[in-house]
């Protein structure tokens, strides 16, 4: 065989794959080897062995591992260093499912969208100190493109990362305090918390030492690697800023219970379950109270269950969402409760106490803390996006102003905490110099975008270029006195989670002639919390160029309709019927207004 008909290591793991299958079916049948054929290969004795048992079981059930699986199953990602400190030393970004594999690292090539490696990171409850935010900012300036990206999961990821940096990344990351590990593929993704845990007047439990104890126990724990597909965790103290944790696979809610519930009366946390807007769904409450202290183990116990039985031949069917619609949330409560030493208490959400509201817009701003005389500030990114230089003027002004902690939000901004109210307009003035605010309009307090076509090779349009340009026409001709939150996602993927904004875009392409334009479909009245729902289409594929004034049609006829000033836009686009509000969207009086 020459070196051109050679199999290429995909071709190789499909015939490994199906070799073990055949093996994994005659054995289930009783059967002998085939005659010549190698006993199969031996199954790991560590964590890793309940994964490759998933998938025999899979194989044994006449399924095809999906190539992910086999390429999991052929190498271990976390015994590539050397491979990887090589492709480095020749400037060489990875090929074939190496690519797949260097995610579990952090490492994204997102070639052709770039050629180049963005490197995302993980710290629990989206906390870090001025320190390490200073450091990331120095790696982004040596390493990639000299900025950074606040992520819908309270994270960092730094981007323009060429070859021969990708290792060195990861070790100034570690020398940090901070890691990458797991922060893609078939992983926990960053666990995330209440944004103002600890300081929030409203919050029922601090959520910190949780999103760490999971963080640290994941880190910790290698079978908590490789799962079926990715998987989001959320906790959600009961503060003023939301954390959307019912958007997450595994979601704890805070609550408080009273002796009528049947349990010692106190804080504890509701399990919700499968939540995936991007598919269409949010998490089940799953009718159990956790307390606290059993957070982890109860998320440990669920993710087994997932790594046993999620689906490992068909990605499109492999999150947790797909298992629960199989089988039921009973059935995967009770394969759950056989990992955990204790029970689960079972209690309706009728006996729990109502979630205090959560305030829209809390994110930004200038807010008193529970702390007496200390003040957070929410600061807004455009569209997520900082530079170095930016990063080391709010890290100087954390430490200098505040405890120096920096807290990342969902909605891709910061807060600095623990300012007192005598510095209060010094942190202020250093945040103006970095050209930085810490007000917005009621449409760009909550602009969500996420990468977009400039670094996403799944993305249809430049969605962080393009909200910008939508919030600077509306800001000029619309005056909104109600917080709206309106998302830009450029691919299904849904990274910015497009279902739950007030208004949802969703990007694709348009035809146009013999060519195509960038364009977006449009959602309205999508919401989470105590405004869960997922958004409805109004309008297919509209070209971009006549995106910015369609929403301007559709806040003006908001403002002229509502039955009130406190009804929000939420509201209205949920008790018409799409119809309805494409004609009353539509109508040449709404720019009347």
């Amino acid at each position: 065989m020459t070196e051109s008909d050679a199999f290429t290591d995909e071709q190789k793991f499909y015939l490994e794959g199906f070799v073990s299958g055949v093996e994994a079916r005659r054995k289930a049948h009783g059967l002998p080897l085939i005659p010549g054929a190698k006993p199969a290969e031996a199954r790991p004795a560590g964590p890793e062995a309940i994964h490759h048992a998933a998938q025999d079981r899979a194989v044994a059930e006449g399924k095809k591992l999906a190539a992910e699986e086999l390429a999991k199953r052929a190498k271990n990602p976390f015994d590539m260093w050397d491979d990887m400190a090589a492709n480095a030393a020749a400037d060489r970004f990875p090929k074939g499912t190496d690519v797949f594999l260097h995610k579990f690292h952090g490492l994204f090539y997102v070639a052709p969208a770039q050629d180049a490696f963005m490197c995302r990171l993980r710290m629990p409850g989206g906390i870090l100190s001025a320190h390490q935010f200073r450091g990331v900012a120095d790696i982004a300036e040596r390493l990639g493109g000299g900025y950074a990206d606040v992520t819908t999961r309270a994270n960092l990821q730094v981007r323009e990362i060429q070859a021969r940096h990708g290792p060195t990344v990861l070790v100034a990351l570690q020398e940090l305090g901070l890691t990458s590990r797991g922060a893609g593929a078939d992983n926990i993704r960053n666990v995330t918390g209440s944004p103002t845990a600890g300081i929030d007047p409203q919050e029922l439990i601090d959520t910190r030492p949780l999103a760490r104890a999971l963080h640290h126990y994941i880190l910790n724990h290698r079978e908590m690697y490789g799962l079926p597909r990715k998987f989001n965790i959320a906790f959600d103290g009961g503060g003023r800023i939301g954390v959307l944790e019912d958007t997450n696979d595994i979601g704890f809610a805070a609550c408080v219970v009273d002796e009528l519930a049947g349990v010692p009366p106190g804080v504890y946390f509701r399990l919700q379950l499968g939540g995936i807007t991007g598919h269409g769904d949010f998490a089940r409450d799953a009718g159990i109270l956790v307390r606290p202290d059993q957070c982890v183990a109860v998320a440990a116990a669920a993710v087994r269950v997932f790594i046993d039985n999620g689906d490992r031949a068909d990605r499109r069917k492999a999150r947790l969402k797909y298992l629960l619609d199989r089988w039921g949330l009973p059935k995967y409560l009770e394969e759950t409760q056989k990992h955990l030493a204790f029970v689960l208490p079972r209690v309706p959400l009728s006996a729990v106490a109502p979630r205090a509201p959560v305030a829209k817009h809390g994110h930004i701003g200038i807010h008193p803390q529970r702390q007496d005389g200390l003040h957070y500030i929410g600061v807004v990114l455009p569209v997520g996006r900082l530079r170095a230089e930016q990063m080391r003027a709010l890290a100087d002004a954390a430490e200098r102003y505040g405890s120096g902690a920096i807290r990342l939000t969902v909605w891709q901004n910061l807060l600095i905490s623990d300012i007192p109210a005598a510095h209060l307009d010094d942190a202020k003035r250093a945040i103006a110099v970095a050209g930085l605010g810490w007000s917005a309009t009621a449409i760009r307090g909550a602009l969500v975008a996420c990468t977009g076509n400039t670094g996403c090779k799944f993305s249809a349009t430049n969605t962080k270029g393009q909200a910008t340009a939508i919030a600077d026409y509306l800001e000029s001709r619309v005056r909104l006195d109600q917080p709206i939150n309106i998302h830009l996602t450029g691919c299904p993927h849904s990274c910015a989670q497009h279902y739950v904004g007030d208004i949802g875009l969703l990007g694709v392409k348009v035809p146009a002639g013999e060519d195509s334009v960038e364009g977006y479909s449009i959602y309205v009245g999508g919401g989470a919390g105590a405004e869960q729902k997922i958004g409805r289409e109004v309008w297919l594929a509209v070209p971009f160029a006549e995106v910015p004034e369609r929403l301007e049609r559709m806040l003006a006829a908001y403002l002229r309709l509502r039955s009130g000033p406190a009804e929000s836009f939420h509201v209205l686009a949920n008790r018409h019927s799409i119809e309805e509000l494409r004609r009353l969207f539509s109508s040449a009086s709404a720019l009347a207004a």
